[in-house]
């Protein structure tokens, strides 16, 4: 069996990782999941902890970055393979194994898998989200914003077909697992970021 057959697997697995749900549970031995959103991801357990949010954001990205990076080792950098291992990864974080397939919302994850994809693009949509986020003080839009501007930003500046493609797919998975997100946006009944703890 060919090495590269592995890449969606192993990408699965890596992007399974729930480290957020991890990190609240060794520092309070309680599960995220019964706060706030009940999400894993950075934004929800941000609220929890800011040092655990800022953590979990660098440690979900970060499993994203390195299993398109191993996919370029595996396959000798085949361009087929990074984009599956991309999609794999940000899959795995969605419908993490390890908690009965629900787990996060991929976005930190699509970041680190696209910023090892296509990093002009990667950086230009993270201006935009800082952008949306500035004006609009939603995390799930300037998210949902930015991860639906990452495959056009990544054809205007002439990504290969076959990145352009993962990158469309990755964000197809990431938006829809925001329809919560977008039903609340558009009752005004979506929670705006806090910087500052209420007393």
């Amino acid at each position: 069996m060919r090495i590269e057959y592995l890449i969606p697997i192993l990408s699965y697995f890596l992007g399974s990782i729930p480290f957020g749900y991890l990190l609240i549970k060794y520092k309070d031995g309680q599960d995220i999941r019964a706060v706030g959103s009940g999400n894993i991801g950075a934004t929800n357990v941000f609220r929890k902890s800011r040092a655990a949010g800022i953590l979990t954001y660098l440690l979900d990205a970060g499993k994203g970055y390195l299993a398109v990076i191993l996919a370029a080792w595996m396959s000798d950098g085949n361009l087929e393979w990074k984009a599956a291992a991309a999609v794999f990864a940000i899959l795995g974080h969605i419908f993490t194994v390890w908690l009965r397939f629900k787990g996060g919302k991929g976005v930190a994850t699509g970041c680190g898998a696209f910023l090892a994809l296509f990093y002009p693009a990667l950086l230009t949509a993270l201006g935009c989200f800082m952008l949306i986020l500035i004006l609009t003080r939603y995390v799930s839009a300037a998210s949902i914003g930015a991860t639906i501007l990452f495959p056009l930003l990544a054809y205007f500046f002439g990504a290969p077909v076959p990145l352009i493609i993962g990158a469309v797919l990755g964000a197809v998975f990431i938006v829809a697992r925001h329809y919560q997100n977008i039903q609340r946006l558009l009752s005004g009944k979506e929670n705006r970021l806090v910087l500052k703890r209420r007393s």
